[in-house]
């Protein structure tokens, strides 16, 4: 009981606290999405008036449970690049078919002069992809599967393209 004759309840630093009075469970709430940068690009414009800096990023966004996306924000600020990157990131996702921890079936995605091989794998061989590759997987819930890059590009924004085309193409 603390001073003013109240019995005090414990709570682990760090947990909810539980909201009982007014808490009809009627607002649904907003789910956990997985936020990865993949790339921040610095591009500056001449002008006659001197040079205007700004800024693109290539961001990942996912549920973990099936469902990505990604976007290319650019704004004059880094912070805001990400922002606008995400906010449209989380109005285009996709459902991705999966199969328990991989996908269903064997695909090549492409764009541009990106080809990107995806192939199913064995529980608990892991993500084996290159770096863009592995954040879209792991955004979207995918633990298991083996990629390999078939073209000479590494574009990093035309292999997330890639990427993406072939996870749409999958058949369930």
């Amino acid at each position: 009981m603390n001073q003013s004759g109240r019995k005090q309840e414990y709570r682990k630093p760090g947990a909810a606290r539980d909201n009982k009075a007014g808490d009809s469970g009627s607002q649904p709430r907003e789910k956990a999405f997985i936020e990865k940068v993949l790339f921040i690009n610095r591009t500056t414009k001449v002008t006659k008036g001197g040079k205007n800096l700004g800024f693109s990023a290539l961001v990942v966004v996912g549920d973990g449970e099936g469902m990505a996306g990604f976007a290319l924000g650019k704004a004059n600020e880094v912070a805001d690049a990400i922002r606008k990157g995400i906010s449209r990131a989380k109005k285009d996702i996709i459902p991705i078919k999966r199969k328990k921890t991989t996908i269903t079936h064997q695909i090549i995605g492409s764009f541009g002069a990106v080809r990107i091989l995806l192939k199913p794998a064995g529980q608990g061989t892991g993500v084996i992809a290159s770096s863009p590759v592995r954040a879209v997987c792991e955004c979207a819930g995918i633990k298991d599967i083996l990629t390999k890059n078939l073209a000479n590009s590494t574009n990093q924004i035309n292999v997330v393209k890639a990427t993406f085309q072939g996870f749409q193409s999958l058949k369930g």
